[in-house]
């Protein structure tokens, strides 16, 4: 099988915070590009749509240029992030605004990046993500949690990192 094409979008409030460096690490091993989206500036869905000329559209098009798109966040109250979730929110505007661009996530596949402070993280928190994919016509391929309460530590994840990849790469 060929190595897919891979995108991590994080969406954290923290430069460089403990999902930053998460999705640092995985995309050195699978060769992925990462994008955080505090470099872009876009607002929030808009049912009048009076936002469509902020940085949404011609992100999600760059983000479309790629097989495979990881969205990586932190939990926030058992939820993605405000950054994560507006622009998830946003995919909106594909389904209204730009249909021909919306269908394009149905041959991509998608996986999901994730830090907290919990052990293990809620179900709800992996169902935002699961069940936006589905909807969207994605393949699933799972999430990679990192433990993070006393901040983030390579060596600490370095195992879990190198199976989610190897479970990336089997497809």
């Amino acid at each position: 099988m060929n190595q897919l094409s891979t995108v991590i979008v994080v969406g954290s409030s923290r430069l460089l915070g403990n999902t930053h460096q998460l999705a640092l690490a995985l995309a050195a091993i699978i060769e992925a590009d990462v994008i955080d989206l505090n470099d872009y500036d876009f607002s929030g869905f808009d049912y009048e749509f009076k936002n469509i000329n902020d940085d949404f559209l011609p992100l999600i098009r760059r983000v479309l240029n790629y097989d495979r798109i990881v969205l990586a966040s932190p939990v926030y109250w058992y939820a993605p992030s405000s950054t994560m979730k507006k622009f998830m929110d946003r995919i909106s505007d594909l389904l209204k605004v730009e249909k021909g661009v919306w269908r394009q996530l149905r041959t991509k596949q998608a996986a999901l990046v994730a830090t907290g402070s919990d052990a293990i993280p809620a179900s709800s928190f992996e169902s935002v993500f699961q069940l936006t994919f589905d909807y969207l016509g994605m393949h699933y391929q799972g999430m990679l949690y990192a433990h993070c309460d006393n901040g983030f530590s390579l060596p600490e994840h370095t195992d879990a990192i190198a199976h989610f990849a190897s479970k990336l790469r089997a497809g």
